[in-house]
């Protein structure tokens, strides 16, 4: 089972210039907000696939589901 905190600090190794919060409470379901300027120009599914590519086989295996919001900065700076 994984926590919250080893999900970020997975995502944050993978992602360095990324600003990354998760949540889930039960050590298999997620959901991320990750900000990151990796991100710039990039469609949601490549934004998407960068991070999943942090977690490696992890998803879909010990890690079932990770729902996913990715930012650039600017964007969330204007996201509410």
């Amino acid at each position: 089972m994984y926590s919250p905190d080893a999900i970020r600090e997975l995502i944050e190794a993978g992602l360095p210039d990324a600003d990354v919060q998760v949540v889930g409470d039960d050590g298999t379901h997620f959901a991320a907000r990750v900000i990151s300027p990796s991100f710039a120009g990039k469609g949601i599914v490549e934004q998407h696939r960068m991070v999943y590519a942090t977690l490696g086989e992890r998803m879909g295996e010990e890690i079932h589901a990770l729902s996913l919001k990715t930012l650039t900065p600017e964007q969330a700076g204007t996201a509410s």
